[in-house]
């Protein structure tokens, strides 16, 4: 009777560890499917004078708190205990191309980076506007 228990016993574990892995095999693929429609995407408007200076106004109303005047990371505004990305290094946290730029905005990060999703608080053509400035932050942007 004990030795069948054990078995059961044993059967139950092994069955929630598979569960258990699978799910986690989910996640990882989720994710990389949304990177990768995330870099494929391309940016409608193109980065000219005006963009750019749209981008700077919604940066300016939005971003600067957190991000800081120049986009350093080193805004007044960000929560306690969080740094948020310095938009103008060569490291890009989140992705490097327009479009993972504009998901990135528009979805948030967290809950680690404590980034909130500006989707709906802020149209997708200001978004695009948004990656054309920070772009034009970078020391190697074409000035």
């Amino acid at each position: 009777m004990a030795r069948g228990i054990v078995m059961g016993l044993g059967v139950i574990g092994v069955l929630a560890i598979a569960t258990v892995s699978q799910a986690g095999q989910a996640k990882p693929a989720a994710a990389g499917a949304a990177q990768a429609a995330a870099k494929a995407l391309k940016n409608p408007v193109p980065t000219n004078a005006a963009s750019v200076e749209a981008g700077k106004a919604t940066f300016t109303k939005y971003c600067r708190s957190c991000h800081g005047a120049e986009g350093k990371g080193d805004g007044p505004g960000a929560p306690k205990d969080v740094h948020p990305a310095n938009l103008i290094d060569a490291k890009w946290d989140h992705g490097s191309t327009d479009g993972e730029i504009f998901t990135t905005i528009k979805a948030g990060v967290g809950p680690k980076f404590d980034m909130d999703s500006w989707d709906g608080r802020i149209k997708d053509p200001d978004i695009w506007n948004l990656v054309n400035y920070i772009r034009s932050l970078s020391p190697t942007a074409k000035k």
